[in-house]
This record gives C-alpha cells, sequence and structure tokens, in this order.
C-alpha cells in the first residue's frame, strides 16, 4: 500500500477553491504535493498550479475551462456551490449546485485516470431524497445542461429555493453514476457537511431559519469548521485509502443526521 492521502504525483481539479470548504481543501491538496488547477468565478488566492475563471451555472464558461484543463486528472473535488436565503434564484442555485456540477463531471471522466476518483460536496440537506426518487430519476433523464434548466423551469414549483432539491440530486447523482464510472476504474462519493462556519452561514439563516440552524448547532455542539471538511474529501479521493469506497454519500455533522434518523431531532 502507498503512502495515505499523498498526492505528490497527482493532478486534481477543484472548483470553489476560492472560499470556504474549497479553499480549505486546496491548501492541504498543496501540503501533500498535488498539482492543482482551480475553478472559481472568483480569484483563488492559493498559490495552485493555474486558476481558471468560471462560472458553474455557465455551461459555456465550463466548456472553456475544461478546454485547458490537462488530458490526465487524478481527481476532481466538486466544492463550488450556492446558497439559498435569497441572494440566488432557485434557477440560480439549480444551475451551479447541480447542472454545473455535472456538466464539468461528465466533461472531466473520460479524462480522470483508472483508480482516479470524483468528490462531491453534498449536504445533510440532500437527505430527503428517497421520498423525492420520482423526481431525481427526472433530473438524471434530463442528462445535458440544456434539458436539466428545461426541467427547472417547467417545475419551479417543485424546486422550492432551489438548495434542498439541487443536494438532492447530487447526493442520487454520487449513487446512480458511481456503479457506472466503477467500470473504468473511477469511484465517485461525496461529504455532506452539516452547519460549517463559512461566509454562507447568514444566508442558511436566511433560508432554513434561525431555529433550525441553532438546533442543528446545538445537537452537534459546535459549528463544523471548514478545515474539519478537507481532509475527508482528500480521504475519499485517496485510492490508496479508500479503494473500497465506492457510491457513498459520507454525513459530517457530529451526529445531527443521527438526530434525524433517530427520532432525536
Amino acid at each position: 500500500m502507498g503512502s495515505l492521502l499523498d498526492f505528490s504525483d497527482r493532478t486534481v481539479v477543484i472548483t470553489g477553491a476560492a472560499s470556504g470548504i474549497g479553499a480549505a481543501t486546496a491548501e492541504l491538496l498543496l501540503e501533500r504535493g498535488a498539482e492543482i488547477h482551480a475553478l472559481d468565478i472568483a480569484p483563488v488566492a492559493a498559490p495552485v498550479q493555474r486558476a481558471h475563471e468560471c462560472d458553474m451555472g455557465d455551461p459555456a464558461s465550463i466548456d472553456a475551462a475544461v478546454a485547458a484543463l490537462p488530458n490526465r486528472v487524478d481527481a476532481l473535488f466538486n466544492c463550488a456551490g450556492v446558497p439559498n436565503g435569497g441572494r440566488f434564484t432557485p434557477e440560480e442555485v439549480m444551475r451551479i449546485n447541480w447542472l454545473g456540477l455535472r456538466h464539468l463531471t461528465e466533461s472531466l471522466l473520460p479524462r480522470i485516470v483508472d483508480g482516479g476518483s470524483v468528490v462531491h460536496v453534498a449536504s445533510t440537506a440532500g437527505r430527503g431524497w428517497p421520498e423525492r426518487a420520482p423526481v431525481m430519476m427526472q433530473l438524471m433523464a434530463a442528462s445535458s445542461f440544456a434539458d436539466g434548466l428545461g426541467w427547472v423551469d417547467a417545475n419551479l414549483d417543485v424546486c422550492g429555493d432551489g438548495y434542498a432539491l439541487s443536494k438532492e440530486a447530487v447526493q442520487y447523482y454520487t449513487l446512480s453514476r458511481s456503479l457506472q464510472t466503477r467500470q473504468q476504474g473511477v469511484r465517485i462519493n461525496s461529504i455532506c457537511p452539516g452547519v460549517t462556519n463559512t461566509a454562507l452561514v447568514d444566508d442558511f439563516r436566511r433560508g432554513v431559519s434561525s431555529q433550525v440552524l441553532d438546533r442543528a448547532i446545538s445537537i452537534a455542539g459546535r459549528m463544523a469548521e471548514p478545515s474539519e471538511m478537507a481532509p475527508a474529501l482528500l480521504f475519499l479521493a485517496d485510492d490508496a485509502s479508500s479503494s473500497y469506497i465506492n457510491g457513498v454519500n459520507l454525513n459530517i455533522d457530529s451526529g445531527t443526521g443521527a438526530a434525524h434518523a433517530t427520532g432525536a431531532w
């Protein structure tokens, strides 16, 4: 077995590297020796190999970034995302959190090597997908960005504010797509953070209410820090560490998911 969490010979692509969980993950990847290609609409402060300005809600912007990325990729970290709370419309949330994530992933999968991986940042907010499994199947069937956007525009009543549905879609996509990509030697997993101390917390207070957020923090004991999410992302991406982990949505929430599952919420 090789050294665990050693990325010194690996080329990785990461979205959302300018802030929050993405920035913490980029910092840890640099410490572990990765060659990093970062995609973000905002400037990336970390000294990555190359930063590409990219709007994850715009397929043309994603395509332009993909054209400039290396032909060989070892791991893709999908960390970009936007919150509910009113700063973004439901369509924008769905475009960035779901349609853009899928568009980038599908564009890069042919370049990801045997033994490589994809890791998404989903959310505990996506835990309700089993109750909307037929909707998930419709979202998967709308396989292009344009088709997916057409579905969103025709089903705004189902989308709500876009956040929960987008994260449910990421969780379901992790499960369903991983069964196919494993045949080419590529694993797909996600992490599902609980309340995390990023610049988006105030948005979430508006989006889900302070009561819900404070209850989650009370059960967990405190908010998580982005630096507590980054090691899990690297673990799931590292074939030496997690070669038999595939199709997993890993809750990192200090027990709030357990509280929901057991009725202790």
